[in-house]
C-alpha cells in the first residue's frame, strides 16, 4: 500500500476521530437556576433534596443558582450560563421569547396544574374591594412575578384601577415572604402573592408566616387559575439529557417517598408533562395587564 495513502488515511482517521461524539463532549455539570420566590437561603436550603436527586439520576453534578431577580433567570439563559431551570409561568414566557427555552415540566396540585394570585391585606384592614386600593400603598413581588404582579395588576384594570395613576405608591418586595411581611408589618396597606386553592388550606401567607400569624392575612380578591410553575431547559441542552431529566424527576415524585418530600417541602404532589401552550393565557395575562413583555425586564417601581 503506498505510503502516501496511509498518510492521508491517517488524517482522515484523526478527523472522524475528532468530529465523533464522545463522552467527553457530554456535559460533566448541570448548571441550575432558580427565581427567588423566597429569599435565595432558605430557596437553597428547601431545593437541596431535590438537587440531590437529581444529580443522582443524572449522574452529574448540581451547581445551584438563585438569581436576583426574575429577570436575571432569563439574562442568564440568553447568556448561555444555565442548561436548566425552575420558572414561574411569566419567566418562562419571557425566557421562551428571549432565550428559546423548551419547557418539560409543570407542577401539580391535588391534580391540578393550576394555581391562583391573591391581594392580600391585614384582616384588620378597613379596605373590602380592590376599588378601595385607590390611594393606598401596595407591594408587587418582582416584575416577573405571574401572581405576584402580572394577574394582580390584570385585577385591579379590571376593577377600574390603574396602579400607576391611583396608587398612592408601589413597590416590588422582589419575593413573596417580603411582600407577606410588608403586609403584615403594614408598611404596605395590600399586596399580591400567591394560593394553592381558594378555600385557605394552602397559600404563600400560610407557608411564610409563623401560624400565630395566619389569622392576621385576609384575601380581598383571587385571580383566574394560573398555569403552575415548571422546569426548563435551555435551546443548548441535549435531548438525551433533556430525556433523562424528565424521567429523573418524574420517576421520584411519582415514588411514595419522593410525593411525599415534594409535599412538604414544596406543597406539590409532583410535575407532570408540560407544553408551550399550557402557557397561553400567561401571554394573555401580560396583554391584558397592558404590560410589554420585554418592556417588563426593567419595570420601575413608583
Amino acid at each position: 500500500m503506498p505510503r502516501w495513502f496511509l498518510s492521508v488515511l491517517a488524517v482522515c482517521l484523526l478527523w472522524l476521530a475528532a468530529c465523533a461524539p464522545s463522552e467527553t463532549n457530554t456535559p460533566q455539570v448541570l448548571r441550575l437556576g432558580m427565581v427567588p420566590f423566597e429569599t435565595g437561603e432558605e430557596l437553597l436550603r428547601d431545593i437541596q433534596p431535590m438537587i440531590d436527586v437529581i444529580e443522582a439520576g443524572m449522574g452529574m453534578e448540581v451547581i445551584p443558582t438563585v438569581a436576583a431577580d426574575y429577570t436575571g433567570v432569563v439574562e442568564a439563559f440568553k447568556n448561555q450560563q444555565l442548561d436548566v431551570a425552575f420558572l414561574s409561568p411569566a419567566a418562562y414566557v419571557l425566557a421562551a421569547q428571549e432565550a428559546n427555552v423548551r419547557v418539560i415540566l409543570k407542577s401539580h396540585r391535588d391534580g391540578s396544574p393550576n394555581y391562583y394570585g391573591a391581594i392580600i391585606v391585614r384582616a384588620d384592614s378597613p379596605i373590602q374591594t380592590v376599588a378601595d386600593l385607590k390611594g393606598k400603598r401596595f407591594a408587587f413581588g418582582d416584575p416577573l412575578s405571574t401572581s405576584g404582579h402580572i394577574f394582580a395588576r390584570k385585577l385591579m384594570l379590571e376593577a377600574g384601577l390603574n396602579p400607576e395613576r391611583d396608587l398612592e405608591k408601589f413597590i416590588y418586595a422582589g419575593s413573596h415572604d417580603a411582600t407577606i411581611l410588608s403586609v403584615l408589618n403594614q408598611k404596605v396597606d395590600a399586596g399580591a402573592s400567591y394560593a394553592d386553592d381558594l378555600d385557605g388550606k394552602s397559600s404563600a401567607w400560610q407557608r411564610f408566616l409563623d401560624p400565630r400569624d395566619h389569622h392576621k392575612i385576609r384575601v380581598l380578591a383571587y385571580t383566574e387559575p394560573i398555569p403552575s410553575d415548571n422546569i426548563c431547559v435551555s435551546a443548548e441542552f441535549p435531548e438525551a439529557l433533556t430525556q433523562k431529566l424528565f424521567e429523573t424527576i418524574t420517576a421520584f415524585t411519582e415514588s411514595e417517598a419522593g410525593h411525599a418530600l415534594v409535599k412538604k417541602l414544596y406543597k406539590l404532589d409532583g410535575y407532570v408533562a408540560a407544553t408551550d401552550a399550557d402557557y397561553a393565557p400567561i401571554r394573555a395575562g401580560f396583554q391584558a395587564a397592558g404590560i410589554d413583555l420585554k418592556a417588563s425586564l426593567s419595570q420601575p417601581a413608583n
